[in-house]
């Protein structure tokens, strides 16, 4: 018969549970993209490549010790070689959700996992617009989700309208009964089956979303409008507004911002489960036009198609694309993960190596805006690694590109994108340095003098957003240094800010956002097999092929450039006072020296370009806006002034047209004697053509 203390210890095992490896598909994926053959494995497992086979097909399972150092080992690999599609792996180890790392609002519970509850009543689904005929490839699937997760069978949001019918994935219809708003929040939690898992195994699954009409705000007591003297995204309900007390006496809270636009509802977490719920109020401007073009005039069902297609490429939507494109980091990076204490057996919250952690970062002196403590009486000059804003000299303009018909815009397809791509950044705080030796794999800002440097006027500087040549010595990114070491100059740093631990911090955030961007583009018939004439066709029209995907489109533009803009959020609203510390300063993810690494790296890349372009077809530009350059050509497009070799095919190097990131597209034509007259006014063409089009959204 046992004894107590060998029953307890059993019992003890079985709460404690046994570690869970990911499914036999993840485990082959992982060793496959760690480039290491069954046979290699088996002998570092002390095993034979058959059982490794049998592991990865699912016929058994490693047992203790190897159980232990396979699971460490393919927990290793997951976080090199995180999975390309955004569902969780199946059956990896489970993280405790007391352990995920804060977002934005680390006053917020932990989130939930949505246990079973009673069927919300289903209506029949509704036919929404899709592709025309036009389309150059079959019509995908209206909402196209990742793999269904029980918890949510709805998908990750609704948007409710004013008879109680809520339109969300696939066409689905839910009858929502709910009246107020208090029980809008109960139903979402308890019945609607929303919600999206998590983005990585050590993150968090992201709060259903609810998006209300107009005639379902009035419906739960809301106004149709908000109205005010302020911005209309800084508007909210009063404090002692009706809806607002009805959600405080059902013991309901709402984060810092108040009941908005975008308001975050919640309770505390109960027993490791987060409750919260997103609302978002379309007649209240909840979706910016610049970023959502059109959508707010949809009918409800076309805007759940267009929200949750963007949920299921990048993310459940958490405000402005901008605040998205930031959480996007966040959800793919956690900044922490659990791990098991080996004295104590329990679960930990530790770093998670790559991220940025979970403590705020105070940058260089040099790298911090003028307004930040960091700056307060610093004198030695600051980063200016902005993307350029140039017009040429119209007295360096030739007879002949004068007397050429047409000014052609090209404008490079995601081009802050494209530059995060394997981007080294900085994962630790700066140390300073005097007289260092250059070093362009050390990410950080250098003081240099670059005023030496002599290039052509018909080309815009690469060091200086102006495009004017430096007077004398000036903090650079590493990516502009490096430049110009490229270029054949000598680099001789007076001293530096540099960054010991690195990463590439962004990578799964640009391969996600690439993907995300590559199938709404073929959603609206460019593709990547398209020839140059073909992509020009299909770009002109796309717009018209799916204004829904479309938006879908610009969303995903916008959360690039917003995202990228959110890492150096600057002060906002009435209440701030120089010299003082703001919100955005108390995330992790106010980064000002990330940014200055994408803008440095993207103007670095459009610079390589023109130079590239010069030098073959002695064409020059005529200005440039942030990704867009203009050029004089002799016919309205870009086929007629871009390098080809003799074989047809675009030059290396130079501009390409294309659908990847980094490619050029058509941005408009205008006349060559409208630009010349606009370059002799001291205005930049490029501005006109591309619409003043901002750089970077640094505020929300």
């Amino acid at each position: 018969m046992p004894s107590q203390e060998e029953l307890f210890d059993a019992v003890d095992a079985l709460l404690e549970g046994e570690p869970r490896l990911p499914s036999p598909a993840e485990r082959a994926r992982l060793r496959e993209a760690a480039g290491v053959t069954q046979a290699r494995l088996a002998a570092a497992l002390k095993s034979t490549p058959q059982t490794v086979k049998n592991w990865e097909n699912g016929r058994s399972e490693p047992r203790p010790p190897r159980l232990q150092a396979y699971l460490r080992l393919l927990d290793g690999w997951a976080e090199r070689y995180p999975a390309p599609a955004a569902a969780p792996v199946p059956g990896s180890a489970p993280v405790p959700e007391a352990f995920t790392g804060p977002v934005e609002q680390p006053a917020e519970p932990a989130p939930v996992a949505v246990a079973a509850a009673p069927d919300p009543v289903v209506k029949a689904p509704v036919e929404v617009a899709g592709p025309s005929a036009t389309s150059r490839r079959p019509a995908r699937k209206a909402a196209p989700q990742t793999p269904a997760d029980p918890r949510f069978p709805h998908g990750p949001l609704v948007v409710l309208d004013g008879d109680g019918s809520a339109y969300g994935v696939d066409g689905i219809v839910l009858d929502c009964p709910a009246t107020t708003i208090a029980q809008l929040v109960e139903w979402t939690l308890k019945e609607s089956g929303l919600g999206t898992p998590r983005l990585n195994r050590n993150g968090k699954d992201s709060d259903p979303l609810v998006v209300l009409t107009a005639a379902a705000a009035v419906r739960l007591g809301l106004p149709a409008r908000l109205e005010g003297h302020e911005q209309r995204r800084s508007l909210r309900l009063e404090d002692d507004h009706r809806v607002v007390t009805q959600l405080a006496k059902a013991k309901w809270k709402l984060t810092q911002r108040g009941f908005g636009p975008w308001a975050r509802i919640y309770r505390p977490a109960q027993a490791g489960q987060r409750q919260c719920v997103q609302l978002a109020v379309l007649s209240w401007d909840a979706l910016d036009a610049r970023s959502w073009p059109g959508v707010a005039e949809m009918g409800p069902a076309e805007v759940a198609r267009v929200l949750v297609t963007y949920a299921a490429r990048v993310i459940t939507p958490r405000g402005s694309t901008a605040t998205s494109g930031l959480e996007l980091m966040t959800a793919l990076r956690p900044p922490t993960r659990a791990v098991k204490n080996e004295t104590t057996g329990a679960w930990e919250s530790a770093y998670n190596p790559g991220s940025l952690g979970t403590e705020p970062m105070d940058p260089a002196p040099p790298e911090a805006p003028a307004e930040h403590p960091a700056a307060q009486g610093w004198t030695g000059g600051f980063l200016d690694e902005e993307a350029f804003q140039w017009v040429r000299d119209p007295q360096l303009l030739s007879d002949e590109e004068c007397l050429l018909p047409y000014a052609v815009g090209l404008d490079l397809n995601t081009a802050f994108l494209a530059a995060a791509a394997r981007l080294v950044v900085g994962l630790s705080a700066p140390d300073h340095f005097h007289a260092p030796k250059f070093n362009k794999k050390i990410p950080g800002s250098w003081l240099v003098d670059l005023s030496g440097i002599e290039l052509d006027p018909r080309l815009p500087s690469p060091f200086t957003p102006s495009g004017q040549r430096p007077t004398g010595p000036a903090w650079y990114q590493t990516h502009t240094l490096a430049y110009a070491q490229e270029l054949g100059h000598d680099v001789t740093p007076i001293e530096a800010f540099l960054r010991r631990e690195t990463g590439a911090y962004l990578d799964p955030w640009h391969d996600r956002l690439k993907t995300a961007y590559a199938d709404t583009l073929a959603d609206v018939g460019v593709t990547a097999d398209l020839d140059d004439r073909q992509f020009l066709a299909a770009m002109e029209h796309h717009k018209n092929v799916d204004p829904g995907m479309a938006a879908v489109l610009t969303a995903i533009k916008a959360t690039v450039k917003g995202g990228i803009g959110k890492l150096r959020e600057r002060p906002q609203g009435r209440h701030y006072r120089d010299g003082e510390r703001w919100p955005a300063l108390e995330r992790p993810t106010w980064r000002p020296d990330i940014r200055a690494a994408v803008i440095a790296k993207a103007r670095v890349n459009m610079h390589r370009k023109m130079a590239n372009v010069a030098k073959v077809t002695g064409r020059y530009p005529l200005g440039v806006l942030s990704d867009c350059v203009v050029y004089a050509s002799p016919g309205p497009s870009p086929l007629d002034f871009l390098p080809y070799t003799t074989s047809g095919k675009p030059l290396p190097g130079a501009f390409r047209l294309g659908t990847t990131p980094g490619l050029a597209k058509l941005e408009g034509v205008q006349e060559m004697a409208w630009a010349v007259d606009l370059m002799e006014k001291g205005l930049n063409p490029a501005r006109h053509i591309k619409g003043g089009d901002a750089v970077t959204d640094e505020g929300e």
